[in-house]
């Protein structure tokens, strides 16, 4: 059996490349806590591809002067967004400041970017010490080939 044919669902390895492309959201109670970790991770942070949500995006290329490709706000549909760009392959890390104490408009949203970043298997950090965890990891510097489940059969299914 095949390393990866660990069970009957079939395995494959997605690349993910040494510039990163990461996804930066946060909900309004926690925006001063993700400006001051950016603050803090600046310099690591300008060697990778930005992504973030509306508000959270426009405060970052102002506070910082970093290039972020800006979606729309949050509850507008940005985190929707982010997801689309998950589910296609496109962001390898989530550094997401979510308010657990907060019911938000968009808790639904907030739930499906959740979900769609286990399904694809990138790495989600809800807090600062899960994000200083991720951005001092030394795979952040290098190519990783991430494993995820083929989903092939899913797609193919009859109904």
């Amino acid at each position: 059996m095949n390393k990866l044919e660990m069970t009957d669902d079939k395995y494959i390895k997605l690349e993910m490349p040494v510039k990163k492309r990461i996804a930066l959201v946060a909900h309004d109670n926690k925006k001063r806590e993700l400006f001051e970790w950016i603050d803090w991770n600046k310099e690591l942070l300008q060697n990778h591809k930005l992504f973030a949500t509306g508000t959270t995006g426009r405060s970052i290329i102002e506070k910082f002067g970093l290039e972020v490709d800006c979606m729309e706000s949050g509850p507008l549909g940005g985190d929707l967004e982010i997801g689309a760009l998950i589910a296609n392959k496109v962001i390898d890390i989530l550094i997401f400041f979510w308010d657990p104490l907060t019911i938000q408009p968009h808790d639904t949203d907030v739930k499906a970017l959740l979900r769609i970043s286990a399904v694809w298997n990138i790495p989600v950090a809800c807090n600062r010490s899960s994000a200083d965890f991720i951005i001092s990891s030394k795979l952040m510097d290098q190519e990783y080939n991430k494993i995820i489940i083929d989903y092939k059969n899913y797609r193919e299914r009859k109904i």
